[in-house]
C-alpha cells in the first residue's frame, strides 16, 4: 500500500490548517465502516485506535447513523437553559448504570470540559484550589484540564493554574519502588508521594483526578486496590477523587466502568470519548449532596452546547447497544485473543519488553532488547509506518524513561478475524522495522 504526501489534499492542508500536534498521518480517509477506514481508491486500512479512543461501535453503525438523521430533523440544539427528553433521558441512564453517590449528571462536548468542570465544582465544594495528578496524565488542553495534564503540552504557554501538584503514577513494568521481578511496593510509592503533597500543600486541597489506565502515559495500570487506597488518602485530607473514564469508561475493559474493579465510588466521574462513540459527547456525574452544595454556592458553567438534545440522543442509543448486545461480555473473550496473541509477539520478538492494559485497552512497549528494556523511539516510528503500509492504524506514544507503547484500541464490535488480521500485520510491521534498524 502506497502512501503520498505530494497528494494535492495535502498540498492544500499545508497552506491552510494550523498543526495542532505531532505529523499528520500520511493516509487520507475518504469513508469509514466498521472496523476499517478507507480511502478515495479503496484502500483500507484497520483501525485499530477506535479514531481518538472514541468509536467503540465501529464507524457508521447503523443505530447510530438512524438516531443522527432522526434527532437532526427533528431536535438538534436548543438554548442552554432549555431542557429536552434525550437530555433528561440520558441523564436517567448514567445514573441507574452508577452506583449510588453518582446520582446528578452534567452533559458536556468533550473530555476536556468535563474535566473543567469536575474540577470547578470540587473547588467550589472544598473551599480549595489545589488539585493533584499524575506526572504522565492526559486530562485536556483547556485551562484547567490543561494544568492537570502533566505528559505533554506543559512548555512554552507561560504559567499553569496555581495549586497544581503532580506525583507519579505507578508503574509495573518499570517500578520506582522495588523490582518488577520480584515486589513492586505500589503502596509505599503512594504513601511518599502524598507526603510530598502534604509538604507543599497550602492547605487548600480540593481533588485527585485520575485515570483508571493511564492511556497517553504509555497504558499504565493501576494495580489492584490502587484506587481504594487513593481514596482513603483523599478522604484524610477531605480531598474529593475525579475519576476520568474517558478512555476506559463503557465497558472497553470488560467491565462497564474500570473503577468498579476497585469497589469503591469517586466523588466525580467524568466520561467522554466512549460516551458518544465517536460524536462530541461528555457527561460529568457526581452525588445529589455535592450537586445541592455547588448550586447553592452559584456553581456556573453554562456552554453553548451544555444539555444538547442530539448528542444526548446519540448517547442513548450507545448505552442501549451496549446493553443489548452485550458487548462487555464480548470484550472479555476478544479482548483475552487479543492479549494473548500479543502476548505471543512478545515471546517471538526481543524488542517487545511489556504487554499490559486491560480488555480491549492494551499497550505494547517496544525497547532496545527485553533484557535493558532502553526506549528504542526509532524502532517504534518504523513500526509505526510499516503497520499503516500494510493496512494497520495503531497509536504509539513515549515518555522520558519510556519505550515506545504501542496503544492499541480496537472497537468493541471488532471481530475474531480482525483481531487475527491486526495481529498478522503487526508481525509483519515488526519484522520489517528490525530488518530496517
Amino acid at each position: 500500500m502506497h502512501f503520498s504526501m505530494n497528494n494535492p489534499i495535502f498540498q492544500q492542508a499545508q497552506s491552510s490548517l494550523i498543526r495542532y500536534g505531532g505529523e499528520f498521518s500520511t493516509f487520507l480517509a475518504h469513508r469509514a465502516e466498521g472496523c476499517f477506514i478507507y480511502d478515495r481508491a479503496g484502500r483500507r486500512v484497520l483501525d485499530f485506535t477506535s479514531g481518538q479512543m472514541s468509536a467503540i461501535l465501529g464507524h457508521g453503525h447503523p443505530d447510530i447513523v438512524e438516531t443522527v438523521c432522526n434527532s437532526i430533523g427533528t431536535l438538534d440544539h436548543l438554548f442552554s437553559g432549555m431542557l429536552s427528553e434525550p437530555v433528561v433521558g440520558l441523564a436517567d441512564a448514567l445514573v441507574e448504570l452508577t452506583p449510588p453517590g453518582l446520582d446528578r449528571v452534567l452533559l458536556l462536548s468533550t473530555g476536556a470540559e468535563s474535566n473543567e468542570a469536575a474540577l470547578k465544582m470540587a473547588r467550589l465544594a472544598t473551599g480549595g484550589y489545589e488539585v493533584v495528578g499524575f506526572a504522565q496524565s492526559w486530562h485536556g488542553m483547556t485551562s484547567g484540564a490543561a494544568a492537570a495534564t502533566y505528559s505533554a503540552g506543559r512548555r512554552g504557554y507561560g504559567p499553569m493554574g496555581v495549586g497544581g501538584m503532580a506525583i507519579m503514577a505507578p508503574n509495573l513494568y518499570r517500578p520506582t519502588f522495588g523490582s518488577a521481578d520480584t515486589y513492586y511496593d505500589w503502596r509505599a510509592e503512594l504513601d511518599y508521594g502524598f507526603d510530598l503533597i502534604d509538604r507543599q500543600s497550602t492547605g487548600a486541597l480540593a481533588a485527585f483526578i485520575v485515570e483508571p489506565i493511564l492511556s497517553s502515559g504509555g497504558i499504565l495500570v493501576l494495580p489492584d486496590g490502587y484506587l481504594q487506597a487513593l481514596k482513603g488518602h483523599c478522604e484524610a485530607r477531605g480531598m474529593m477523587l475525579i475519576i476520568d473514564e474517558a478512555q476506559t469508561g463503557l465497558g472497553r475493559t470488560g467491565e462497564m466502568f474500570a473503577f468498579s474493579r476497585d469497589g469503591i465510588v469517586p466523588d466525580f466521574l467524568t466520561l467522554s470519548k466512549t460516551l458518544g462513540a465517536g460524536l462530541p459527547l461528555a457527561a460529568v456525574l457526581t452525588s445529589a449532596e455535592t450537586e445541592q452544595l455547588c448550586h447553592e454556592r452559584g456553581f456556573l458553567f453554562y456552554t453553548t452546547h451544555v444539555s444538547d438534545p442530539l448528542p444526548a440522543s446519540v448517547g442513548l442509543t450507545v448505552l442501549n447497544i451496549l446493553l443489548r448486545d452485550r458487548l462487555t461480555e464480548r470484550v472479555q473473550v476478544v479482548g483475552n485473543r487479543l492479549k494473548t496473541g500479543l502476548k505471543s509477539l512478545q515471546d517471538e520478538f526481543d524488542c517487545i519488553g511489556d504487554v499490559r492494559g486491560r480488555g480491549l485497552l492494551l499497550g505494547m512497549e517496544i525497547v532496545r532488547d527485553k533484557e535493558s528494556k532502553a526506549p528504542a523511539p526509532d524502532l517504534g516510528a518504523r513500526i509505526t509506518h510499516k503497520a499503516l503500509e500494510l493496512g494497520l492504524s495503531m497509536n504509539i506514544t513515549s515518555l522520558p524513561g519510556m519505550g515506545g507503547v504501542f496503544r492499541i484500541a480496537p472497537p468493541l464490535i471488532v471481530t475474531d478475524e480482525e483481531i487475527d488480521l491486526g495481529l498478522s500485520i503487526m508481525h509483519s510491521a515488526i519484522s520489517a522495522g528490525l530488518k530496517a534498524s
